[in-house]
């Protein structure tokens, strides 16, 4: 570790980098400062079996940060080093260091001092929505093609129902490899009904953006209460965790926030009955997200709603083609994991098309 850490441009000592236990895609450490009141760190692995373009990713990361820096510093900001992330380059100038055995190294300081949550209240939902709402408005002017797609297709509807399809072939070939996949299609039809009434319906924002109706931002992508941190008196300070930051439509953050929070079960809750949309948290993250997301359109707004269940949908088909695919994809604990995940998703859509016109009398409420 000390030999990775001797190719970063870090200006003062540190101590022993300690394992971080957070996230399930790179491996952390923090690496303190040896000195009271001098920086510390957080030392990341990327993952480039997720991130195949890492050199893609990293200009991302910089782009996004240069820019909200900038933003911070005209508006005089004080205290903008806990405002948003810094990377510390290396020796040689660039963004991450490559070891000889292809494994990728990055250096961020640590944002200190600062706290994170994981619980989620009708209040840290308010925060949080806040936050992503700001992060968003601070990044409305970037042109969306500013940044790459660091996971290509990433939140593509029709991309991902043409994975399905693919997964659907391929199982149906006459093939005997592929028996238990078809065995598994062939329980399914329930499931493969509801997936097909709602495809045209699902796929409206890329149909909207092809006709010039709707346009793209830069979103988080992962808008979760934990990618945010939190000042000593309890208000959001930094958004973390940069590495979905991409081009696409609001949706990405404001739906997967509710399709993951403002959920009353499990994402693979096994009793569909535990599934209800939490309609507080959802009224909480929304006004918190529109108090600062002013750049939004009549029509993004309108859309709201539908963004929920769009990512609901979206994690359906993810774990349905997976389930297809023989669970390659997503860890499972035990054989029918994924079968279990992809209803628990289709309930919670069942649940936010029973409250679509509520929700969007709330929207227009706060809206006012």
């Amino acid at each position: 570790m000390k030999e990775i850490l001797s190719h970063f441009a870090i200006p003062n000592e540190t101590g022993e980098p300690q394992p971080l236990h957070i996230g399930f895609i790179n491996d952390s450490f923090i690496v303190p400062a040896r000195r009271v009141g001098e920086r510390s760190y957080c030392l990341q692995r990327i993952n480039h079996r997720i991130f195949k373009d890492v050199e893609g990713l990293m200009r991302n990361i910089q782009t996004v940060t240069d820019h909200i820096r900038e933003k911070l510093q005209t508006a005089g900001v004080p205290d903008i080093d806990r405002k948003v992330l810094q990377l510390v380059p290396t020796k040689e100038g660039k963004l991450y260091y490559r070891t000889a055995e292809g494994n990728c190294w990055r250096l961020y300081v640590l944002v200190e001092p600062a706290t994170s949550q994981e619980k989620v209240t009708p209040l840290s939902a308010e925060l949080t929505g806040e936050a992503f709402g700001r992060f968003q408005k601070q990044l409305a002017d970037l042109p969306f093609d500013a940044l790459c797609e660091s996971i290509p297709n990433f939140h593509n509807m029709e991309f991902r129902l043409q994975e399905l399809d693919e997964a659907i072939a391929n199982v149906q070939r006459d093939d005997v490899q592929c028996t238990k996949g078809r065995e598994r299609l062939e329980a399914c039809g329930e499931i493969m009904d509801a997936i097909n009434q709602r495809r045209e319906e699902m796929c409206l924002a890329e149909r909207l953006f092809r006709e010039g109706r709707l346009q793209k931002h830069i979103n988080h992508c992962d808008t979760k209460v934990n990618n945010v941190l939190f000042d000593e008196a309890g208000r959001p300070i930094c958004i973390v965790d940069l590495d979905t930051v991409m081009p696409g439509f609001v949706f990405s953050d404001f739906g997967d926030f509710m399709r993951t929070a403002a959920n009353t079960g499990l994402e693979d809750d096994p009793v569909l009955e535990n599934i209800h949309v939490d309609m507080a948290v959802f009224e909480a993250y929304t006004r918190g997200y529109l108090k600062e997301a002013t750049f939004l359109t009549d029509l993004e707004k309108e859309l709201l709603p539908y963004g929920c269940r769009l990512m609901s949908y979206m994690q359906a088909v993810r774990f349905f083609t997976d389930y297809i695919n023989g669970d390659t994809y997503y860890k499972i604990a035990y054989p029918e994991h994924n079968l279990v995940r992809t209803k628990a998703q289709l309930r919670l859509l069942e649940e936010q098309e029973k409250v679509a016109e509520e929700m969007k009398a709330i929207i227009n409420r706060l809206s006012k």
